[in-house]
């Protein structure tokens, strides 16, 4: 591997790829350095292509170690392990842009792995390891046809910044990531708060002619020392079974194009396919077992790649989808709440096959999930995780843990409907959104947007604007293209494009961008976002038929959180030594108490009786006591010139002998003895701080 470096100014900072140095066993081994962050990545390929496979056999891991940022891994064994979501999701990004640009019918393996080996904490290595993994294989001898740039981008006081960092992120009215070619966009990853289509055009339009810089710095390493291209070995068909297939199956699939449900479909398909391995595979006296399978494999691809030519010349020359509906329709949809009696809320959204049921649950400061990163501990009071069950298609398969797709489509869906969500300042709860996907035909991770917008309202949180979503897609050969609204299972298979948009009535909220080919034009790309705010709108309009707006108040069977604000001085007392003042609030009242560091306190409890005792005993504790006030006080102890009365824990006065009684006194105990309750009105409190009462006052003012 030889060396070479390269720079370039990136936002504020000093973009470097330097190669040569660090693993040089690898195919194509990179560092990329902004500031002091620096991520590694490495691209390896298989000698041989793998065999049996169809597909790319592609596998990207993305690895923050903790030691970047100074800090050792929590838990038991001390060291990383399990990918987080953050990784998982960075190595989505990483994936998604480089996966259509490989040469067809190339079953290599290829991985890369992308480490992050340092961080200031200032800017996301996502972006870095995205240039990294271009620059790793553009270098290296795997085919690869890239370069592609990335840059990320938002916008401060109207004004459209170039790579901004977390704490610009945070003042950002939106986070774009953008990757492209020196012609055309390749993929998109976004959320917004308030933004418009026409604000997120502009973004993206910028943000492609930024990112210009880091693909022109790729060009100049691999001039400098890129490795030559291996000439692959393609998986290909024998063009003479491929005609044989094709002459079979041509008349029959041109008739499943005009079967309009998805299941009919898939049957015909199937029937279709043994048809054909039937006849063209000789009998097995004839042609050994190994042989046998491998045509029967090489069959089902000849029929696949027919389908896919067949079904998209269908929609180009024919103008018609092969569900019978107009480029633009959007499928049967059903909006439903209220469905599940014990859940705090419940939403059940259908289109057309697909269905998403979401459930909301509200919990108190304790349910909050701490979030460990790089750039420090983190928690959060709104999670939407995202279940895919295999029989929401129809099969059978092991249940094990979230996949990398069911993380991205939840973590997609939580960035929608994040900007409506109020603060936990506003609302005091955390909240968790379950969607669970009971069909599957297109789009499940909109529907999960549309179908967590309804139930979040049925659970009464105050969401600033109800969200809805949509799949866009696109058919394209040559200058003809065909854009279609609400793509189905098949046109998302067999098409160009997967791009979703979610928003609200006036702004988009998140947007996700996949190509299956190598780019797409800045006019297609206009028309595909003016498409999915048609259709949006058009879905917010169902559902906001059932219901508008947030219940008027949170579910009966959800805690009731009850916000109280006392001196930061008072903390302390509230806690008491070693937490035994408020524990005994807890075991006496059977609520839930959080404490801020700002003096927010929070009680939670289902019963309304036992919350309010909680808050009577923290008022009590925490205020100052008031001259003139009347409390209900505990004589604890009895003197020859008075008695002491509590008024409230740890806090108690002198009820003098002469303020006992209107009347004469000769002797305390003729009035009260110990343990008597007595309202008692404070007349002074002196410079020591000591608390003068009056029972005799208080009966003079009933009188």
């Amino acid at each position: 591997m030889n060396s070479g470096q390269v720079s370039i100014q990136f936002g504020k900072e000093n973009l470097t790829i330097e190669t040569g140095k660090v693993a040089k066993q690898a195919a194509g081994a990179v560092t990329v350095q902004c500031g002091e962050t620096i991520v590694l990545v490495t691209a390896c390929m298989s000698k041989e292509p793998k065999k049996g496979l169809d597909f790319l056999p592609l596998t990207v891991e993305y690895k923050e170690k903790t030691y970047a940022a100074g800090k050792i891994p929590g838990g038991f064994f001390k060291r990383e392990g399990r990918p987080s979501e953050k990784e998982i999701l960075s190595a989505r990004i990483i994936d998604r842009p480089i996966r259509p640009l490989f040469p067809k019918g190339f079953c290599n393996e290829i991985q890369i792995m992308a480490m992050v080996l340092s961080s200031d904490g200032a800017y996301d290595p996502d972006i870095l390891a995205v240039i990294g993994t271009s620059a790793a294989l553009s270098i290296s001898k795997i085919p690869f046809q890239g370069p592609i740039g990335a840059c990320r981008v938002g916008r401060i006081d109207n004004e459209l910044v170039i790579n901004p960092s977390y704490e610009e992120r945070e003042k950002s009215d939106f986070d774009l990531l953008v990757v492209g070619s020196k012609d055309s966009i390749t993929m998109l990853e976004g959320n917004a708060k308030e933004v418009s289509e026409e604000v997120i055009q502009e973004a993206i339009e910028f943000g492609h002619k930024q990112l210009q810089a880091s693909i022109g710095i790729q060009d100049e390493l691999v001039k400098q020392c890129g490795d030559k291209k291996v000439d692959p070995e393609l998986k290909t068909i024998d063009p003479e079974l491929y005609s044989k297939v094709e002459e079979l199956a041509n008349e029959k699939l041109l008739e499943v194009c005009n079967l309009t449900q998805k299941e009919d479909r898939e049957e015909a398909v199937n029937v279709l396919s043994s048809e054909i391995t039937e006849k063209l595979i000789p009998a097995s006296s004839e042609i050994n077992i190994i042989d046998a399978e491998k045509m029967a494999g090489d069959i089902k691809i000849a029929l696949s790649e027919i389908e896919k030519k067949i079904i998209r010349k269908f929609i180009l020359e024919h103008k018609k989808r092969i569900d019978g509906r107009g480029f633009q329709e959007i499928r049967q949809l059903t909006s439903e709440v209220g469905i599940l009696p014990r859940t705090h809320g419940s939403g059940l959204f259908t289109r057309g096959q697909t269905q998403s049921l979401s459930v909301v649950t509200l919990g108190t400061r304790h349910d909050e999930q701490m979030i460990e990163s790089l750039e420090g501990e983190s928690y959060k009071t709104f999670m939407l995780h995202y279940s895919f069950p295999p029989f929401s298609v129809g099969e059978t398969r092991p249940i094990r843990g979230p996949g990398r797709r069911e993380i991205g489509h939840g973590a997609l869906a939580e960035r929608a409907l994040k900007a409506v969500v109020p603060s936990k300042e506003d609302f005091p709860y955390t909240i968790r959104v379950v969607s669970e996907i009971l069909e599957s035909n297109g789009s499940s991770s909109m529907a999960t947007v549309c179908a967590s917008t309804l139930s979040l309202m049925d659970a009464g949180v105050p969401i600033t604007s109800p969200v809805a979503g949509m799949a866009i897609g696109l058919v394209k050969e040559g200058d003809d293209y065909v854009i279609l609204t609400d793509i189905a299972g098949l046109e998302d298979h067999f098409g160009d494009m997967d791009f979703k948009i979610a928003g609200t009535k006036k702004v988009i909220t998140v947007i996700q961008l996949d190509m299956k080919v190598q780019g797409l034009s800045k006019k297609i790309l206009a028309s595909a976002i003016e498409e999915g705010k048609k259709a949006r709108l058009s879905v917010l309009e169902n559902m906001i038929a059932v219901i508008d707006k947030p219940r008027e108040s949170i579910s009966v069977l959800a805690p009731r959180i009850t916000k109280l604000m006392i001196s930061t001085e008072k903390i302390g007392g509230l806690i008491g030594p070693g937490g035994k003042t408020i524990r005994k609030i807890i075991a006496d009242t059977g609520v839930t108490i959080d404490i801020e560091d700002d003096g927010t306190v929070l009680v939670a409890s289902n019963d309304s009786v036992a919350s309010d005792k909680a808050l009577e005993i923290i008022r009590s504790l925490t205020e100052d006591v008031e001259v003139g006030r009347v409390y209900k006080g505990v004589v604890k102890r009895i003197t020859n010139f008075g008695a002491f009365c509590e008024i409230a824990p740890n806090k108690e006065g002198l009820v003098h002998v002469s303020e006992l009684s209107n009347k004469y006194v000769k002797s305390p105990q003729d009035v009260v003895s110990v343990g008597d309750e007595v309202d008692v009105k404070v007349i002074g409190i002196d410079e020591m701080n000591r608390i003068k009462l009056s029972k005799k006052q208080v009966e003079s003012d009933s009188d």
